[in-house]
């Protein structure tokens, strides 16, 4: 399954002519993609996969678009696109009753975005879900209020964007200056109430006791769920999922599979089926308690 057998996007330049060739793939009928998922995941039957993977080069074409603003090569955003598609069709799981596409979207678009990060080699950027959430979100935020232009954002403008991507007014300023060029903090910030700089406005944003308060409380109250759910996994899959999900730093696939001894494909297998228990005793545990406080609500009456 090799990307040398796709068709090949030189440079920038070519993308016209790439994106009519792929346009004479056929799309695949539900019944025909699960038979060549079958007959590649039994048999190892590479046409198949090939079918599978030229099928979907124009879904690939289409995510890849979405990062033209990062100002890298379109062509070599897209080549990564493709190999995120290969896992994709190399992990797919007909059985499992849903289309190609839908599966593969995760895998191209993670491809993608860790080539974005590598490419821009951003400090400590993509450590954790909110981060990456605001670095491949600010631009379209961005838009979408007006602020199109690469100077330093408006104080509304700033509260806006952290509100919408769940992260603090000062990763936002921070955000925006990398993906923007360096900014002195001393630079001079538009405001209706006059003159003043970064500096001046970037405040404590620190809750207030009541609202740390609510959120230790529902914190414990997830938690709680969690711990009731892991008892129906066993030892292997509790550690396991303990040690990919709970921990952090998280430990990595490479390393559990060293300490159990068996492949990083199995290490990733138990840990996402332990997920699935763990998710659906917490949705049992909430039902639950969504049906006792009706309860008392009636009684209450």
């Amino acid at each position: 399954m090799a990307q040398s057998n796709l068709p090949t996007l030189n440079s920038d330049s070519g993308l016209t002519r790439y994106l009519q060739d792929i346009r004479k793939y056929p799309m695949l009928e539900p019944n025909e993609e699960f038979m060549l998922a079958k007959s590649y995941a039994e048999h190892g039957d590479a046409s198949s996969a090939q079918k599978m993977i030229t099928s979907h080069l124009r879904l690939v074409a289409k995510i890849a678009m979405g990062y033209r603003g990062y100002g890298l090569p379109v062509s070599e955003v897209i080549s990564e696109g493709n190999v995120g598609l290969m896992h994709a069709v190399k992990r797919f799981d007909p059985d499992k009753g849903f289309r190609l596409a839908t599966y593969a979207m995760w895998w191209i678009r993670a491809s993608i975005q860790e080539y974005v990060l590598r490419s821009w080699s951003l400090v400590k950027i993509g450590t954790t879900a909110a981060q990456k959430r605001l670095f491949f979100n600010l631009r379209k935020v961005k838009s979408q209020i007006a602020a199109i232009d690469d100077n330093a954002l408006h104080p509304d403008q700033v509260k806006l964007i952290a509100t919408r991507l769940k992260v603090t007014e000062k990763e936002v300023v921070s955000m925006n200056e990398r993906l923007t060029g360096d900014a002195s903090l001393n630079a001079p910030m538009r405001s209706d109430e006059g003159t003043s700089e970064w500096q001046d406005w970037l405040i404590d944003e620190s809750p207030d006791q009541e609202t740390v308060l609510g959120e230790n409380e529902e914190f414990s109250e997830r938690m709680s769920m969690v711990n009731s759910a892991m008892d129906s996994l066993n030892d292997r899959e509790k550690a396991i999922f303990t040690a990919r999900r709970l921990k952090e730093p998280h430990q990595t696939l490479e390393q559990l599979a060293q300490e159990y001894g068996i492949s990083r494909e199995r290490i990733r297998q138990i840990e996402v089926r332990a997920f699935e228990k763990v998710q659906e005793g917490v949705q049992n545990s909430a039902q639950s308690q969504n049906k006792a406080h009706e309860n008392q609500e009636l009684q209450t009456v």
